[in-house]
């Protein structure tokens, strides 16, 4: 983790649509996210939320993630009801940035995965074996 997390309260900014005074309770719904954005640095990481003909029948808003090394992350709702569309583009942006993480970790580093070959068993699982079958005096 770093010295300075990340989280929804340090990071957002609401553009079109929005006034300070949604802050707050947007901050306590996007609140899931905080664990998931701890992982990167508060000033390398910047969330904007806007949305466009707010109340209206076609409103949609839109959930803007940056992360310095990273592509820009978009996510969007088209939902009806505010809260439902901004639950919507929360978990989407979860799961987009869950997606992100696994593309970005080596996944043919042999330091950071303990695998044994096909057939055969670990040193844990070797040492069972061979004690299998018998009494705990005969050991």
């Amino acid at each position: 983790m770093s010295a300075n997390p990340a989280t929804v309260a340090k990071c957002l900014r609401l553009n079109a649509g929005f006034s300070q005074a949604d802050r707050d309770w947007i901050v306590a719904q996007f609140a899931t996210l905080d664990a998931r954005l701890a992982t990167f640095h508060a000033d390398a990481t910047d969330l904007e939320l806007s949305i466009k003909d707010r109340e209206a029948r076609g409103q949609r808003v839109t959930l803007e993630c940056r992360i310095a090394g990273w592509e820009k992350i978009v996510t969007t709702s088209s939902e009806e009801d505010l809260r439902a569309a901004l639950n919507d583009v929360r978990d989407d942006l979860r799961r987009k940035l869950n997606d992100a993480k696994t593309r970005q970790e080596p996944r043919n580093n042999k330091h950071l995965r303990v695998t044994t070959p096909p057939g055969q068993a670990t040193p844990a699982e070797a040492e069972e074996l061979a004690g299998a079958g018998t009494t705990t005096d005969e050991k």
